[in-house]
């Protein structure tokens, strides 16, 4: 089965981040995203341990210790960039400052409800983070995900079983397999990546929704 790989999804994320946003990347595979966004366009990085014009990530050798993001990888900083307190961060996330979030799942259901900090298994560590804050915070969130867990269940789900971080939060999901939006009337297939077909996607999928391209 064709799939894009979490480089060419970060790219695909990011090709829809428009001039002039506020963004956030989370912790892992969304950050990612940040080595895609088009140099021609201002886009404001954010980082919830106090950074602001964040670049892509260093070239090897050229790593500075004292500037990371929330996940302890070294990234660069813009000109203009700018530095501030945890807290001050934090209000710029609770606050409504950020335009768009792009997070991580462990699931995300039909309704929008996104879990993504915790398994619920109990040799697991949980690992909250400002995820709670952007989730209610951003005015749009985007998650980035394998469509499928390691062991073949879709991650796209009728109702959460994992503690939910954020209830009805969840804008658009970007899979490996399809690009899909979360509306008032249910899960909306925008495009599809893999060499699947609609029925295909929706089989593997195993919950409701309908295929209304983009380009239509």
């Amino acid at each position: 089965m064709k799939k894009l790989s979490r480089d060419e999804m970060a790219a695909r994320v990011a090709a829809d981040i428009p001039e002039g946003a506020y963004v956030n990347l989370g912790i892992g595979v969304p950050t990612l995203v940040a080595n895609h966004l088009r140099a021609d366009r201002e886009i404001f990085l954010h980082s919830e341990n106090g950074v602001l014009g964040m670049g892509p990530a260093p070239a090897p050798g050229e790593e500075d210790d004292d500037l990371i993001n929330a996940g302890k990888q070294h990234v660069t900083l813009k000109p203009g960039g700018a530095f501030f307190h945890h807290a001050d961060s934090f209000g710029m996330m609770r606050g409504g400052h950020l335009d768009f979030c792009v997070l991580g799942a462990f699931q995300v259901s039909v309704d929008g409800d996104l879990a993504n900090w915790h398994t619920g298994a109990p040799d697991a560590i949980p690992a909250v983070g400002g995820a709670m804050d952007l989730a209610i915070g951003a005015k749009q969130v985007y998650v980035m995900t394998e469509h499928l867990t390691k062991s073949g269940q879709s991650k796209i789900v009728a109702a959460c079983t994992y503690p939910v971080t954020g209830v009805r939060c969840v804008d658009r999901i970007y899979t490996d397999l399809a690009m899909i939006d979360v509306t008032d009337t249910g899960l909306a297939v925008r495009e599809i990546f893999s060499d699947l077909d609609f029925d295909a996607l929706l089989k593997l999928t195993g919950v409701p929704m309908r295929y209304e391209p983009l380009s239509a």
